[in-house]
């Protein structure tokens, strides 16, 4: 597959953050679509839906405070039945308060700085190539 067929799946509670990353995949060659996590939380937007109408690839997920409740709800949402099979890019603004709650982890810490929004395209594409080697193995 090449990186034109690639679709992610934003989730952030910042308009700002959700444009930023979204505009940094884009120029990466990657298709993006993007959610407010609020939306999906209060249903104001059918995470199934949103997920089997983009069938995106790869989810990138922002863990905001409070941390205990947000963790929670990336882990149910991890384990809904249209998630199976789709790779995640876990990040937060505070890793290392994350880390206390969870341990540690492979979650991308988001300053939305140029670095981290690069570190952000590769997580992505990293996320892809796992998951065609692990449909085609």
């Amino acid at each position: 597959m090449d990186s034109k067929a690639r679709i992610i799946a934003i989730f952030n509670t910042n308009p700002e953050v959700l444009e930023l990353v979204r505009e940094s995949l884009q120029q990466a060659g990657m298709q993006a679509v993007v959610a407010h996590i609020d939306d999906l939380k209060r249903g104001r937007l059918d995470m199934i839906q949103f997920v089997e109408e983009h069938k995106p690839d790869v989810i990138v997920y922002d863990v905001a405070p409070p941390y205990d409740t947000n963790w929670t709800f990336l882990r149910l949402m991890r384990n809904s039945k249209v998630m199976q099979g789709r790779a995640f890019v876990v990040t937060t603004t505070n890793k290392r308060a994350l880390e206390e709650l969870i341990g540690p982890n492979d979650v991308v810490e988001l300053l939305c700085k140029p670095y981290d929004l690069q570190q952000i395209v590769e997580a992505c594409t990293a996320a892809f190539d796992k998951q065609v080697k692990a449909k085609t193995a």
